[in-house]
């Protein structure tokens, strides 16, 4: 198993591979292209992905332990294929239509300034996460602990309180629209 510690990837292409086993422990992959790659059964530890693309890209067992996605392409990209222990992500201005967190226990993570159109968190625990600037359309939200999840400054959600447990959740009044869609109700 290949071991990479403090290394920097910059402007490599992993496009289409498959990668069995490895760990990367503080590393940083700048500028890399890694869409319908394949890291299966690798660990990544205080790892930073920097304007990167990882469309439909397959985490196939991997540990992601505090990795963090800043300026990223990340479309259709299933994480509940992610090993769940210590499983811990931020993302800073992605691009992460189209994704799942399905299942996945995800306590406080940031997703700041970034797209997450249609992408589902469906059975996932989000308690004190945020959602900072974020545009939610269309995102799927069921049986979902949003516990104490800042919503304040998201956007374009829907969200069915009867469908997630949204104790202590916050709202900016703007938004209780998304909350209140399914009665149809007008409010001005």
């Amino acid at each position: 198993m290949n071991i990479y510690d403090d290394k920097t990837f910059t402007g490599q292409s992993f496009a289409g591979q498959t990668t069995r086993g490895g760990e990367y422990n503080n590393c940083t992959f700048k500028k890399c292209d890694l869409k319908e790659s394949e890291f299966a059964q690798a660990k990544f530890i205080d790892c930073v992905f920097e304007d990167c693309d990882l469309s439909m890209m397959k985490w196939d067992r991997s540990a992601l332990n505090n990795v963090v996605f800043k300026h990223c392409k990340i479309l259709g990209v299933n994480f509940s294929h992610c090993a769940d222990f210590l499983f811990s992500v931020e993302f800073e201005a992605c691009i992460l239509d189209y994704s799942s967190f399905m299942g996945k226990k995800m306590l406080k993570t940031k997703f700041l300034r970034t797209s997450l159109k249609e992408t589902t968190f469906t059975q996932a625990d989000l308690s004190g996460s945020v959602f900072d600037e974020c545009n939610l359309l269309d995102t799927v939200f069921r049986q979902t602990n949003l516990t104490s999840v800042n919503f304040s400054t998201a956007y374009n959600f829907i969200i069915e309180p009867e469908l997630n447990t949204i104790n202590k959740a916050i709202f900016a009044t703007h938004s209780l629209p998304g909350l209140l869609h399914k009665y149809n109700l007008k409010i001005v």
